[in-house]
């Protein structure tokens, strides 16, 4: 189960340079990091860096991910500056268990519905759907408490397809009300940083 639940964006041109250069004038440091098999692990996460950091498995990345965590451990921001500078733009984190949990269970549900499986690496396009989907649902849960949303109503006359299903989702499943609230910022936040970007966004899980 994902503790935290981080999204991504990348700069492959600039991972190229500074991450790919970051990772060989620190090899011993980060050998210790990713034993065992670390040499082999090392040369091909720097093999795919120089083509393309999108390349990298979810698996790889979170390596990455993790190194820098440990390096600059005492300073979260310090770790979100050093992954932007070397191409690894962390814009977005939802860090508590019971939130990503609940995040991705809509996700899941979304993706068996659609017959879409979004992966790790997901469309910009795509994602934005699910993300307008998110809003209407947890908007329709929460719709008693807070009955003026106007985001909502603003994406309703484009997006009918995708407030019929949260409709009907709404009244099938059982949501902690609880974390509806939260649940209903992350959507919106994440609406907002993506809806104008044209790459692809990463969702990468921590456990």
């Amino acid at each position: 189960m994902a503790e935290e639940l981080y999204f991504i964006k990348t700069n492959p041109t600039v991972a190229k340079i500074n991450l790919y250069n970051k990772l060989c004038r620190e090899e011993e440091n980060i050998l210790k990091f990713l034993q065992p098999e670390a040499k082999n692990t090392l040369e091909t996460i720097k093999e795919k860096i120089k083509d393309s950091v999108e390349e990298l498995t979810q698996e790889e990345l979170l390596l990455i991910f993790q190194w820098f965590h440990q390096v600059y451990s005492s300073d979260h921001e310090e770790t979100k500056t050093q992954l932007f500078v070397n191409g690894i733009d962390l814009f977005y984190e939802i860090p508590t268990t019971a939130h990503a949990k609940n995040f991705l269970q809509i996700l899941s549900d979304y993706e068996k519905l659609l017959k879409q499986d979004m992966n790790y690496i997901v469309d910009s396009k795509n994602f934005n759907q699910f993300l307008i989907y998110g809003i209407f649902l947890t908007e329709l849960i929460h719709r008693e408490q807070h009955q003026d949303n106007i985001l909502c109503e603003y994406l309703k006359p484009d997006n009918q397809s995708l407030y019929l299903l949260a409709e009907d989702q709404c009244s099938l499943k059982d949501f902690d009300h609880n974390l509806i609230p939260d649940l209903q910022r992350y959507f919106t936040d994440l609406y907002d940083l993506t809806k104008f970007y044209k790459g692809p966004i990463i969702k990468l899980e921590r456990k």
